[in-house]
């Protein structure tokens, strides 16, 4: 078990060295992350909303697609979203293939389906006194809306917490669509692929101690705004 801990060491220590290959598979990865997170919040929490809100006709049969949508396999996603952006595609002339936008659309459709059905169930989970005593006070249409959604919060944050998770860990879209090209498209799960496969555990402890770390450091700041929130 030597080279357990031989790894863990150097992969350290290319850590508190600034590895420029390393510490530039973590800038790719946020700045993903960041693009893809952004999309799915401003397209998600809305539609998300809307179908725990609202009732309209072919609701029931939405939510199932949505929900089936949870479970899809990243490399299906990979594959659709590369037959789209290639060459040959319809979108083949905007250049997204092995591009970091092209890879935060297949990451998109991948966290979507999570925010929007962990928003409508947390809009449904409101505590219907509290809708009736705001009724009572007077509250309606907008008013009422955006109450509702204010009680909603605890469970939306968890909901992008959990699509958060989604888009950092998954590794076939990114690498279908993004190549794994080097100073590029490389993202820290494609790096630890790769670099396990070549035998460099070291990189590869490296890589995972730092997307630990990224997910420790959202999921405490999550934690401390709920607090806050909740006071």
């Amino acid at each position: 078990m030597s080279y357990l801990s031989e790894g863990f060491i150097q992969g350290l220590g290319l850590i508190f060295t600034m590895n420029e290959e390393v510490w530039t598979a973590v800038i790719t990865t946020l700045k993903l992350s960041f693009l893809s997170m952004a999309v799915t919040l401003a397209l998600g929490i809305p539609g998300g909303f809307i179908l725990g809100y609202f009732s309209f006709p072919g609701r029931r049969i939405l939510r199932i697609m949505v929900d089936t949508l949870l479970s899809i396999p990243t490399v299906v996603v990979g594959l659709f979203v590369y037959a789209f952006i290639s060459n040959r595609g319809p979108l083949g002339g905007y250049g997204l293939l092995f591009s970091i936008p092209g890879m935060a659309i297949g990451q998109t459709i991948l966290a979507l389906p999570i925010v929007v059905a962990l928003t409508a169930s947390a809009v449904e989970s409101v505590d219907d006194r509290l809708r009736l005593t705001l009724l009572t006070l007077g509250a309606r249409g907008k008013r009422l809306a955006l109450s509702t959604l204010w009680e909603s919060r605890h469970q939306i944050l968890l909901a992008a917490v959990t699509a958060y998770g989604r888009v950092t860990a998954e590794v076939g879209v990114s690498m279908m669509i993004g190549g794994n090209i080097k100073w590029h498209t490389r993202t820290i799960t494609t790096a630890i692929t790769l670099e396990t496969g070549k035998g460099e555990f070291s990189t590869g402890i490296a890589l995972g101690v730092l997307l630990l770390g990224l997910s420790f450091v959202l999921n405490w700041s999550l934690a401390a705004l709920r607090r806050r929130t909740a006071s």
